[in-house]
Parts: structure tokens; C-alpha cells; sequence
């Protein structure tokens, strides 16, 4: 009598590919990897479990809620909920060993135990990087990381996207301007409109007890439109009087300056004045990278400028400022936009050899011989007709088959099948490894 088998599954909000398409999340990764280190940026791994009292240091309200939290032994213990926090602790433990500014890029998955939903994940990837001063950090890093974005999605195959600016300074100094203590609750209002429309967030301001006048100049405010030297323009003729407003003001100038030696073009970012992001966490510079043709998918990217990484665990000063990707959402998005598609291929073997008679020690040779050309190549191990060989390296996607039997182990020439054409070519080893070399 067998025992009940239990059904296969995973929890919800966790996402699981089949072959062809974990081939194009792990492309993706490795685009954005190398795009990170182009610009120099070191990497880091930091354990996925912490001690709790690291990880909700600062936290609490709605991040305490999500954490995943549980003791082993004596130890209180939490599933990392981002990639900063755990950044912070690194770097105060190792303040001492590093070299600053701190370039770091940190890809691993995190956890969050919110309630799963479309396009919202409890473990998924974060792509960061930071750049970590010591007391001080130049504001042309600002500028970099916008570089950083805009070289990352060119490198994803986009190119009609906007990476919107702004700056927390400007933000919090109007709204002292206007006396708005509740800053928060307007910036999670003001941060509808797009979604919601004027109507709605004039409504809703209302209702919260701002009079008329605050909110129309709130509303004129984030309506300021046109080029960056448009809108600095515009910005610098509020006469404000709030040091505050223009000590920002010149943060998002000189970013701004230092965007066109980067060579990015103005198509591609503009000063938004409607961007928030977390209130308390950042403190200067804000991103958000959209991608035009597709506005429902929301930011693809973003981060900012903070005061002090790492307050909670040193007295040193350590300023930085970066940016996250959340690749699995915005993985998740794009397939399901029908933006990315998962090709036939589910192997990332370029040639399957199959061996016949008695020449598996030779196919095992001549596969040595093309992977130290750098080629994934594959040895069909066991038996079987050849038709259900041939049928394997099809149904995986292989785009090259070479059969090898006693005639090929002595001539040393071969017939290289394309399985996508059906053609036939004889040729020596030199020339197929010349051939597969094309698709890499």
C-alpha cells in the first residue's frame, strides 16, 4: 500500500521559472552586473539571515510587520527585508578595512512578508549600488548614479525611458514655506496624481484641512514643467526665503550640470517635482526611472541621496547616495506585458555532440576542445535510438547537433547540423568552433 503523496507547490508570492525563462532573468542579471562594474562598483554579499536588532535598528510601524522573524536557540533572528540596512551594518563593522568613497553593488534576494499580489513578490531580487563617503560626499556622485541608470536600461535593450529628478531639500523647504506640518500624509496624497488625477488630490488635500491658497500653491508647485533650466528658473522665482528651498535648489542645479558630462541625453531625464519616495530615509536627490511606452508597469528604478548610512550603529559620518531594481517585479511586468519573451532555447548548450559505435572517449575529447574555447557544449551520455537524441537537442533548443561515428573519429571531419534550418555542412573542428563562436 503507498503512502499519499503530497501535492507539489510553492507559497504564494514567490516566483519559480521554467528553464527558457530563468536563461532570460539570469540575462538580465548578468546585463545589469556588468553594467555595474563597469562603472567600477565592487561587489558584496551579506548573509540573508540577521540579528534582529540590526535589521529594526531604525525600523518599525509597517518593515516590522513584513519582517520575517524567528528565534534558533538564544538568537533573535530576521530574514533581510532590503539590501541597505544590511550595507549599513557592513560598513560600520568595516569601516576601519575599507577605502572610501565605498562603491558597492549588492544583487541577492530579500524578504518581505506583505500579502502577495499581482506583480509584488515575498522574495525577490534587488540589484543596488551605493557610493559611501566618509563625513562628506560630492554631489557629482548624484549625477553618476543617474549615468549608472541610464547605462543599465540602454543595456537592457530600452531606450525610450525618463529618469525623473528631484531633490528632498527642495520639497521639505516649500512645504515649510506654505507651514504644512503633515508632510507625510501630503506627499503620499501628492504622490497619486498620476494614478488618481488632479480632481481627486485636490479633493483629498482638502479633506486632510489644507485651505484653498496652500493648495494651489501645491498644485502650481508640481505642475512646474519644461527643461531643467526651465524648471531651476521657475523654482528660483518663487522667492521663498527658506534656506532650506535653496540650499536644495542648488544641490538639484549643479546634478543637473554635471548630467551632460556624463553624455545622457535630455530626452532621457527631467526634473519632476512630484516625486517624493521615503520621507524620512532620504534626504537630497531622488530617482525614479520610468519607461515611457509603458506607464502602467510604474518605476522600473529607483533611490537617493541620505545624510548617514549607517547613524544607527556608528558615530562617523558616512553620506552616500544609490539606487535599487527590483528585478523579479520588474521581470514579472515585463513578460507579463509581453515586453520580454523566454526564447525556444532552455539549455545554454550551443552544440550537443552524440556519440556512435565505439567513439564516446573522442566526442568526450572533442567536447573538451570547444569548451575551452569558452562554448557550452554537451555529450549525449546515454542510449537510446537517434532520432529521440536529435528530438532532445530540439526540444531544448540546441541550435547545433554534431553526430560522430568511426568515419568522423578517423577523417576528423564532421557534419555540423543547424536544428533550426535542418541544413548539413561538413567541416573540420576549427571551422565549427568558428561557427558557434558567432553565437555567443
Amino acid at each position: 500500500m503507498s503512502k499519499n503523496k503530497i501535492s507539489p507547490s510553492i507559497l504564494p508570492g514567490f516566483m519559480e521559472l521554467l528553464p527558457a525563462e530563468q536563461l532570460l532573468f539570469n540575462k538580465m542579471l548578468d546585463t545589469i552586473r556588468n553594467t555595474y562594474e563597469k562603472f567600477g562598483f565592487i561587489p558584496l554579499d551579506t548573509p540573508v539571515i540577521e540579528k534582529s536588532e540590526i535589521l529594526l535598528a531604525k525600523s518599525g510601524g509597517e518593515t516590522e510587520k513584513q519582517i520575517y522573524r524567528f528565534t534558533k536557540g538564544d538568537n533573535d533572528l530576521s530574514l533581510r527585508f532590503d539590501l541597505t540596512v544590511p550595507l549599513a551594518r557592513y560598513v560600520a563593522q568595516h569601516q576601519n578595512d575599507l577605502t572610501f568613497p565605498f562603491r558597492r553593488y549588492h544583487i541577492g534576494k530579500v524578504y518581505r512578508g506583505e500579502k502577495p499580489q499581482k506583480g509584488r513578490f515575498r522574495e525577490f531580487y534587488q540589484c543596488d549600488i551605493d557610493i559611501i563617503g566618509s563625513e562628506s560626499l560630492s554631489i557629482i556622485n548624484d549625477a553618476e548614479i543617474l549615468s549608472v541608470i541610464y547605462s543599465t536600461f540602454k543595456a537592457l535593450g530600452f531606450d525610450d525611458f525618463t529618469i525623473r529628478i528631484n531633490n528632498r531639500k527642495v520639497l521639505n523647504g516649500f512645504f515649510e514655506w506654505l507651514e504644512i506640518s503633515s508632510k507625510t500624509d501630503v506627499l503620499r496624497i501628492v504622490d497619486k496624481l498620476e494614478k488618481a488625477g488632479l480632481e481627486a488630490v485636490v479633493k483629498e488635500l482638502s479633506e486632510m484641512g489644507l485651505c484653498k491658497d496652500t493648495i494651489d500653491r501645491l498644485i502650481a508647485f508640481i505642475s512646474i514643467k519644461g527643461s531643467s533650466d526651465e524648471v531651476i528658473q521657475s523654482l528660483r522665482q518663487m522667492n521663498t526665503g527658506s534656506e532650506l528651498f535653496n540650499t536644495g535648489l542648488d544641490e538639484l542645479e549643479g546634478v543637473c550640470a554635471f548630467i551632460g558630462n556624463f553624455g545622457i541625453p535630455q530626452a532621457n531625464f527631467e526634473i519632476d517635482l512630484t516625486i517624493a519616495r521615503g520621507l524620512d530615509y532620504y534626504t537630497g536627490t531622488i530617482y525614479e526611472t520610468v519607461l515611457n511606452k509603458y506607464p502602467g508597469i510604474g518605476s522600473v528604478c529607483s533611490g537617493g541621496r541620505y545624510d548617514n548610512l549607517a547613524e544607527n550603529y556608528t558615530d562617523r559620518k558616512l553620506p552616500g547616495v544609490g539606487i535599487s531594481i527590483g528585478l523579479t517585479r520588474l521581470f514579472y511586468q515585463l513578460r507579463e506585458a509581453n515586453i520580454i519573451h523566454a526564447g525556444k532555447q532552455s539549455t545554454p548548450t550551443k552544440i550537443l555532440i552524440i556519440p556512435m559505435q565505439e567513439t564516446m572517449n573522442y566526442a568526450l575529447d572533442i567536447a573538451t576542445k570547444i569548451r575551452n574555447e569558452g562554448i557550452s557544449a554537451e555529450v549525449f551520455l546515454n542510449e537510446g535510438k537517434l532520432g529521440k537524441k536529435f528530438s532532445y537537442a530540439d526540444k531544448l533548443g540546441i541550435p547545433y547537433v554534431v553526430a560522430i561515428g568511426e568515419d568522423e573519429a578517423k577523417s576528423g571531419l564532421f557534419r555540423l547540423k543547424d536544428m533550426h534550418s535542418g541544413e548539413q555542412e561538413a567541416m573540420g573542428l576549427s571551422d565549427i568552433i568558428k561557427t558557434l563562436k558567432k553565437l555567443t
